[in-house]
């Protein structure tokens, strides 16, 4: 998570990182980058947090997207109640803006 939170500050950051508690971590800025301070390294930690949070999120919604990908072929009628919970799907992370928010979220129920 420490990388992530510097590349989040510096995206082009050339680091390598000796531990995972950004306490006692040794950092080793590379190629000229500019370092970080811990502190403000550590206070990117709940955005990277989301992020991950979104992508798990993200990822189990695409997957019951393409379970359902094949109702919408050119050679298939789409029935509403599956158009329906193809948009509940995509529309999932509208509105999400916490860690917690992303964890509660509830799938609709597959037709």
């Amino acid at each position: 998570m420490i990388i992530e939170a510097i590349k989040k500050i510096n995206p082009n950051a050339v680091v390598s990182v000796n531990g995972l508690d950004i306490n006692t971590c040794e950092i080793e800025w590379h190629n000229g980058t500019t370092p970080i301070s811990k502190a403000n390294i550590e206070a990117q930690f709940p955005a990277v947090e989301l992020d991950e949070a979104m992508a798990d999120l993200r990822i189990k919604r695409n997957a019951k997207l393409a379970e359902t990908d094949f109702h919408a072929l050119s050679d298939n009628t789409m029935s509403a109640d599956m158009t329906t919970y193809r948009q509940e799907l995509r529309d999932l992370t509208n509105g999400v803006t916490t860690v917690e928010q992303a964890n509660a979220v509830v799938f609709p129920t597959k037709p």
